[in-house]
């Protein structure tokens, strides 16, 4: 569950079409690039130039919500060196915060904050100096920064005619809303790149964990996912783009259900199904099983995701050919289970370099999540703060060098 912290500021706003007269000018000068090039999914592999790349890192949501307030850009910038130590690739992030009155980017649809864009504009900035890539989410299946309940709100108050949130993936109103967002043309004030030719993003993640209950056949996400992904080409065919699922299986495999948990959970998404669409470049799994295997013992989550990474591996492999990304895994740390963390990292990390030292298509892995020092009120039971968690520091930086040593 995320969080926000309150006291916002009043942001200014713009209309997306509109030019920024309050933007700092363009300062190409000012950041040197460092990142090699754009990543590619070549077969079931990441490359950069041609290269193998393997996108280890972590989740840090957060980052441009606190860099669209100057104040609290240390915690972006803090966050973005450790990073840098740890020898880290890749960091996966939010683009959007849609309505409500707590930083928003999007206030309505089509006007946007011109402070929180300013924010994410600086945290690309920032990444590309540092040479790390970024994973940018244009939307949420949850509540936290506007969801899917947001988009469907917007068109109520429009005067149309929805029911459930679930009408998000199939209303003309809200798909209208989600394709104008204006995220993939902005143009950096810091860099004066548009982000479409950006190559410190990584790839466009359509939506942070995308469900579909009221549909369990997957035909509506199926749907959703072909016209989107190919919409977000559309507009910017430079980037990756993948879909955001946590990897539950349906229709498509029936078969595969029995590694769901529960063994029959699909939440209207199917993992081979939804990423054979031609223009979703690489799978994504995240994993929870505290909460998804209610009543387990350690050992027993500990199985669960084991088995969860490598069925999907091979699938990855066999029915996709395209490369798999652990995109979110946790481990709550209160108490003593500082250690079990540890331990399950290790565990995580271990498969995924089996994965790529076989030639294998899980080639890396995001851990949830980074908080920085005084982002207490922002904890969810999973935050690891670097500076004060050197045995779990230890843990990442250690896999970083050694999937990073790996040679062709």
């Amino acid at each position: 569950v995320l969080a926000l912290a309150a006291g916002a500021r009043r942001p200014s706003v713009h209309h997306a079409a509109a030019p920024s007269a309050a933007a700092p000018a363009p300062s190409n000068g000012g950041v040197e690039a460092k990142v090699r090039g754009f990543a590619r999914a070549d077969g079931a592999r990441f490359t950069v130039g041609g290269r193998p790349f393997y996108p280890n890192g972590f989740n840090a949501y957060w980052l441009m919500y606190m860099a669209s307030n100057p104040g609290d850009r240390s915690k972006v910038l803090a966050t973005l060196d450790q990073a840098s130590r740890l020898g880290a690739t890749v960091i996966r992030t939010w683009a959007f915060n849609d309505g409500g009155s707590n930083r928003p980017m999007q206030i309505t649809p089509g006007v946007y904050s011109e402070d929180v864009f300013l924010g994410l504009d600086f945290v690309i900035g920032e990444a590309k100096k540092r040479g790390l890539y970024l994973i940018l989410s244009l939307a949420n299946n949850w509540g936290d920064f506007g969801g899917k309940k947001q988009y469907v709100q917007w068109a109520k108050d429009q005067g149309h005619n929805l029911g459930s949130e679930d009408d998000f993936f199939t209303d003309r109103h809200t798909q209208r809303f989600y394709m104008n967002h204006r995220v993939l043309t902005r143009v950096n004030n810091f860099t004066g790149v548009a982000y479409k030719d950006e190559p410190t993003i990584f790839a466009w993640e359509l939506m942070n964990e995308p469900r579909v209950p009221s549909n369990l056949s997957g035909k509506t996400m199926q749907a959703w996912v072909a016209l989107m992904s190919s919409y977000v080409k559309s507009v910017d065919g430079k980037h990756m783009v993948e879909i955001g699922l946590e990897g539950f299986y349906g229709d498509s495999a029936p078969e595969r259900k029995r590694f769901n948990p529960g063994g029959n959970y699909s939440a209207g998404t199917d993992f081979i199904g939804n990423n054979r669409i031609p223009t979703v470049d690489f799978a994504t799994i995240h994993s929870y099983p505290d909460q998804w295997v209610p009543g387990s013992t350690s050992e027993q989550q500990v199985e669960f995701m084991k088995k969860w990474m490598a069925s999907h591996t091979e699938d990855a492999a066999s029915a996709l050919r395209k490369p798999l990304l652990v995109a979110e895994f946790g481990w709550k740390s209160s108490g003593n289970a500082v250690a079990q963390r540890d331990d399950y990292f290790r565990m995580v990390y271990d498969a995924i370099y089996a994965s790529v030292k076989g030639g294998g298509p899980c080639a890396g892995g995001l851990f949830w999540q980074v908080m920085a020092p005084g982002m207490e009120s922002w904890a969810d039971g999973y935050e690891v703060v670097l500076e004060r968690s050197p045995s779990t520091t230890a843990v990442v930086s250690q896999e970083c060098a050694r999937i990073g040593g790996i040679t062709p």
